[in-house]
């Protein structure tokens, strides 16, 4: 490790970031699994080996039932194919077809070609891309919004589960970044990226939450192997209980907002001094649910739009989120700062 926690600055302010840096440092650590073994990683490409699908809500229109097929492909890394626009071609899971991070809900959207061609919200779904070992998949839509499930990321990898796998004569192949880098947000948040060490390829998180919710100060350090992510990828995204309120009142006339399929059992509802709904992944009595969404399937989903390699490394994330993450890997891409790593 570097003995400098920042390194090189790609954007932000310095001392604000050196600031925001002091106080991620002094939060306690729920859970540290640092120690905890990596995964075990397949040498060989692989994809599912039977087409199987998942169906719910939508997640921009609750009322109308949406549905994902995923296909095998001998494509090299993930796509989506809109079957409600037969013209337009598959979209790639990359940092090159990512349109916008969202306005009132904050989310990834992918497009490509036609402006039409979008999906919404995929970061749930991306995430497993660094998760699943399934490095090459055909992820088939009926519309530009994915269905909202409750159990997130852990559904869809159950029914990948239930599809087998298919080994191609491909190597997988890895990167990490040349040299610790840093971006730094306007509000006190910040990511670094660290280079690889170690033998085995492995992802390490260490991810710190500041909210002014129920949900408070929360960190948690971990290998992204199989127990982990598996745990952590059915943690529900998180809302205040204004935003909630906003949404079911003033947003419905918004048509961004109106349909939205966000409820009580999808979503995670925080209020000033307590939680409106069930919190999950409870920990020495407190919830951490809040922060395994954002190691587990926000950071996971960013480092999953690197389309050629899966990355490997140290990443640490405070209270940042979809643009701070977006804008980090379009940056790495944009100034070649990732390095092919070998096992």
């Amino acid at each position: 490790m570097s003995e400098d926690p920042i390194g090189i600055i790609l954007g932000g302010k310095p001392e604000a970031i050196r600031e925001a840096r002091r106080d991620f440092e002094r939060l306690p650590i729920d859970l540290d699994a640092a120690d905890d073994p990596p995964p075990e990683m397949p040498a060989r490409q692989r994809t599912i080996a039977h087409r199987v699908s998942v169906q719910g809500p939508g997640t921009f229109f609750g009322k109308a039932t949406r549905t994902l097929t995923f296909e095998p492909t001998d494509q090299e890394g993930w796509w989506f194919d809109r079957t409600d626009l037969p013209d337009s071609l598959p979209v790639r899971v990359s940092i090159r077809n990512v349109w916008t991070t969202g306005q009132v809900v904050s989310n990834i959207v992918l497009r490509s070609g036609s402006p039409h061609n979008y999906v919404r919200l995929v970061e749930h779904i991306i995430a497993l891309r660094l998760g699943s070992k399934i490095h090459n998949l055909l992820i088939k839509t009926d519309s530009g919004d994915p269905p909202l499930l409750t159990r997130y990321g852990r559904e869809i990898l159950e029914v990948l589960d239930s599809a087998g796998v298919k080994e191609f004569d491909r190597p997988v192949r890895y990167c990490t970044v040349k040299e610790r880098v840093t971006l730094g947000g306007a509000r006190g948040d910040f990511l670094t990226l660290a280079p690889f060490t170690g033998k085995a390829p492995a992802i390490r998180i260490d991810c710190g939450l500041n909210f002014r919710t129920a949900i408070g100060r929360q960190r948690i350090r971990f290998p992204v192997n199989d127990r982990h992510f598996r745990y952590g990828s059915e943690a529900r995204t998180n809302t205040s209980l204004w935003k909630m309120l906003y949404c079911k009142s003033i947003g419905n006339l918004f048509a961004d907002v109106r349909n939205l399929g966000y409820n009580r059992d999808n979503v995670l509802i925080a209020g000033r001094f307590g939680y409106f709904n069930r919190p999950k992944l409870m920990h020495n009595g407190k919830s951490l649910e809040a922060a395994w969404h954002r190691s587990t399937l926000d950071l996971l989903a960013a480092l999953a739009l690197i389309e050629e390699d899966l990355f490997v490394g140290d990443v640490i994330s405070y209270k940042a989120g979809h643009r701070l993450d977006v804008e980090m890997i379009r940056l790495l891409v944009q100034h070649d700062l990732l390095t092919p790593v070998d096992f």
